[in-house]
């Protein structure tokens, strides 16, 4: 089984911590600079997993503030 890409990993850890009501909606997800740090990857790589996510509808992004879980966030999408 082929080894999934980092962007991929790191949505799908983004969507369980959702599920599992870790990050609720309302709550701004860590800055780019430590979602790098904690999983050992590139901005590059966490930048595509939350444009992933934003086009999935689970988190937004707001200009200034950061990225926010979303009111209506169904991780199982």
């Amino acid at each position: 089984m082929p080894v999934k890409p980092k962007w991929t990993q790191l949505a799908e850890h983004i969507r369980g911590q959702i599920a599992s009501g870790e990050l609720n909606p309302g709550d701004k997800l860590p800055s780019t600079a430590q979602l790098c740090k904690e999983h050992g990857v590139s901005a590059g790589v966490v930048r595509q997993a939350i444009l992933v996510l934003q086009t999935q509808g689970i988190v937004e992004g707001v200009h200034g503030l950061g990225v926010f879980v979303t009111e209506r966030a169904d991780p199982a999408t």
